[in-house]
């Protein structure tokens, strides 16, 4: 016959008498236990006792060398209070008037505490407050302590715990300072509105009982209603939870749910944390799902004096089996091997050897893309997972790396993992010096490799870059800066007509190439208040002079390209001396570039804006189409950053063909709105699509179709905050292509103890011959007890 469940009836609201509220603003000194009392003589002093050490006598019970609770009874014990008075005769004794006692870390206070030697019992009464070991001060009218004071009993207890914690009970009965048994329980992490105390706070449990394990950190209550607002949302037949002091402790941690999954199906999720000791531990994971088999995940950290390693690993048995696509190229890819045990391993460490040096590693693989896609590995989704190991050095002026690097590719949909490379080594320094005699800095920077491909071009590099910069000015207020720089590599290469280069011949080749290159700048700065002098203005004219040997893409076939497969012109490389990303491919012949930069700052608020373009006697007809460069007048360049107000911001970027009259590149992105609401938009074009890498294209033909599919892109989105709450939604879609590819929007609450979420995601984008479906996540976080969460 089960009992029927009881409506709890607990102290309301949760907070002390106002009393109790004045001494703990104040020195909240109490104290959990008391050791024997013994006076010589009979005594009654009406004047007040000041800090007077007591100890146990012989007829108390000592606790044993094996106890390991909070409390020790054979420490000496010291109390005052502005009254003692003690009966021989009864052998009891008396104090009243702010007393205070404490032992080691337990301290008590209360107006009046009367000690019977015979029985050991303690009476306290009168705003009574005790402070614990680990900081919760416990407050209450009445406290009957006994043994030691490690046995006792309080009523209307209430509890101030870490972390804004509080928990109130009618009574509570304390079993040799090892565990709390309470009565009619209310436990909260919500402050309590100072206005009207009396509402209840903003979520707590009500339990018919409750257990407080000291020993092990641990509450435990049964019969839990669980309110908000005062209002019971639903029941729990028992709950169990982490002490809130407690940072760290094993057991199982909140469980997840997902009601659906186009993979997984109906599946969820059970973690267990293991504390190892002091600065190791394992959180251990059981996923369970409806369609396919469990899987388990391992995560473990570990600190050293000077290290520090994370493991994560999963691995399961996949029963799904997918069937061979077609990709955007035309390419068959296979999926045959996609199931059966799949696992997934990442490892991050790092060693500080001393000040200069530190060594470590970045280590991530997986059985297969599918396997991440089916069991929603973290990272399934990007093209490729990096793995590399290095030793690195910091110096006054310089750096030094070595590393080694590896690439697995994930969408296999585009990328083969057989044309993927292997950097084995790759060898970094780089050199900043403190001005010279003649008021110039000098830098030296090197990157040298060795790359293979299975299926690819490798190759290796050994290339030394020389800077000299020798900034001066004069009276007109011109600000002048000269450069010397000097970019030279070998380079040894095989199968160069395979990608990423598909040049002209197979063979091994040994080339090099060195480039010197003189540039001159100007800046022109002119400067004029407004605004009453509150704003600034700064007009700049700018003017570079470069010359260099004709040399650069068009120079040798024979010359790899790994760190130059990109190309953009924008005002942020007007004035590079080399605009390619890397350095093997180099920008050669005589050019100059003039810009104008404007600039308005007044009150914190600022408009910048840079237009330029550059004349360069050098045309390089090979170079990637739209650069922007294929003519002697470059492209037109402009950026801005705009903040007016705090009601408007801007930023934007675009690249204009004088020839043509129209935009081959733009990128803008602003926002608009006011404290509690604001709008967001996005936009991005580009008249081409790069797949150079993945194109297989040589230099004699042209590019594909597919690389003139323009990029044209909008986004806009929108938010909204006030006072606790928030919501917010976007939508991002290929103009070009006249279809989305993501749309998302997230709602909550949240306050100091609560928070509720609501999130949903519809991707368009196809990864590995599936599209995306629609995810739906819920989530609820209550202060100092944990998050639930529900994926669908």
């Amino acid at each position: 016959m089960s009992r029927p469940v009881p409506s709890p009836r607990a102290p309301s609201p949760l907070r002390p008498p106002v009393a109790m509220r004045r001494f703990s603003r104040g020195l909240l000194l109490a104290a959990t236990t008391l050791g024997g009392l013994m006076f010589g003589t009979d005594a009654r002093a009406d004047a007040p006792v000041r800090a007077m050490p007591i100890h146990a006598p012989k007829s108390q019970p000592e606790a044993p060398a094996s106890f390991s609770g909070t409390v020790s009874n054979t420490d000496p014990m010291t109390f005052q209070a502005d009254h003692v008075a003690y009966d021989s005769k009864n052998g009891i004794a008396t104090w009243t008037g702010n007393v205070q006692l404490w032992q080691n870390d337990q301290i008590m206070r209360a107006d009046r505490v009367v000690y019977d030697r015979n029985t050991g019992v303690a009476a306290a009464r009168g705003n009574v407050a005790l402070v614990e070991p680990d900081g919760t001060v416990l407050f209450t009218e009445y406290a009957e302590l006994s043994n030691g004071m490690r046995d006792g009993i309080m009523t209307r207890m209430y509890a101030q715990m870490y972390d804004n914690a509080r928990l109130a009970a009618n009574g509570l009965r304390r079993t040799n300072s090892k565990v709390n048994d309470l009565t009619r329980v209310v436990y909260t992490a919500c402050e309590i509105c100072a206005r009207h105390p009396e509402r209840a706070p903003f979520w707590q449990f009500r339990s018919f009982d409750a257990t407080h394990d000291l020993q092990h950190k641990r509450l435990e209550f049964r019969d839990v209603f669980f309110d908000f607002f005062g209002v019971p949302v639903f029941y729990l037949p028992a709950f169990s939870m982490t002490d809130p002091s407690v940072r760290r402790q094993s057991g199982f941690l909140t469980p997840g749910f997902t009601p659906h999954d186009r993979y997984l199906g109906t599946y969820v999720t059970i973690p267990y944390y293991w504390v190892i000791d002091r600065f190791s531990d394992l959180t251990a994971t059981g996923l369970f799902a409806t369609r396919t088999d469990p899987e388990l995940l391992m995560s473990f950290r570990k600190y050293f004096n000077n290290a520090r390693l994370f493991v994560n690993g999963n691995i399961a048995y996949d029963t799904h089996h997918d069937s061979t696509y077609v990709n955007t190229f035309g390419n068959t890819v296979d999926s045959s091997n996609n199931h059966g045990i799949q696992g997934y391993i990442s490892a991050k460490g790092v060693v500080n050897i001393n000040k200069t040096w530190r060594a470590g590693g970045n280590i991530q693989w997986a059985s297969s893309p599918n396997y991440m896609r089916d069991y929603r590995v973290s990272g399934y989704g990007q093209d490729t997972l990096n793995s590399n190991l290095y030793l690195e050095g910091f110096a006054t002026g310089s750096y030094s790396r070595i590393d080694a690097e590896g690439y697995q590719g994930m969408n296999q949909g585009i990328i083969n993992n057989k044309d993927l490379p292997w950097v084995l080594p790759r060898y970094t320094y780089s050199y900043f010096g403190q001005p010279d005699a003649l008021g110039g800095r000098f830098a030296l920077d090197t990157t040298d490799f060795y790359v293979y491909r299975q299926n690819g071009t490798s190759d290796q590099r050994g290339q030394l870059s020389l800077n000299w910069d020798r900034p001066f000015h004069n009276s007109l207020g011109q600000i002048w800066n000269l450069t010397l720089h000097v970019e030279s590599a070998v380079h040894r290469a095989t199968d160069l007509n395979a990608q990423p280069n598909f040049g002209r011949t197979a063979r091994a080749q040994v080339q090099g190439q060195v480039e010197p290159t003189v540039a001159l700048k100007m800046n022109w700065p002119f400067l004029r208040s407004f605004n009453h002098n509150t704003g600034t203005q700064i007009l700049e004219p700018i003017v570079q002079f470069i010359a260099a040997p004709n040399t650069g893409n068009s120079a040798s076939r024979n010359i790899p390209n790994e760190d130059s497969l990109t190309y953009e012109f924008t005002d942020s490389t007007l004035f590079a001396i080399n605009r390619y990303a890397g350095t093997d491919r180099l920008d050669g012949g005589l050019r100059a570039n003039v810009g104008l930069h404007n600039n308005w700052t007044w009150n914190g608020h600022q408009i910048d804006v840079l237009i330029g373009e550059s004349f360069q006697e050098h045309i390089d007809h090979n170079r990637i189409p739209y650069s922007g460069l294929n003519h002697h007048l470059s492209d037109v360049v402009m950026g801005t950053h705009m903040v007016p107000n705090q009601y408007f911001d801007f930023d934007g970027k675009m690249r204009l063909d004088p020839y043509a009259g129209k935009v081959d590149f733009g990128d803008a992105l602003g926002s608009a709105g006011f404290r509690h609401f604001r709008v967001t938009g996005g936009y991005l074009f580009e008249p081409v699509t790069p797949y150079y890498y993945y194109a297989q294209r040589s230099y004699a033909s042209a590019p594909p179709a597919i690389y003139y599919k323009p990029v044209s892109e909008l986004t806009l989105g929108a938010a909204s905050n006030w006072d606790n709450w928030h919501i917010a939604a976007y939508l991002r879609r290929s103009l070009s292509r006249k279809e989305s590819v993501a749309v998302g929007g997230d709602a909550g609450y949240q306050n100091d103890c609560f928070g509720l979420d609501v999130m949903y995601l519809k991707q368009y984008t196809t990864i590995g011959g599936q599209q995306s479906n629609s995810t739906v996540m819920f989530s609820l976080t209550f202060k100092t007890i944990g998050t639930f969460g529900i994926n669908g």
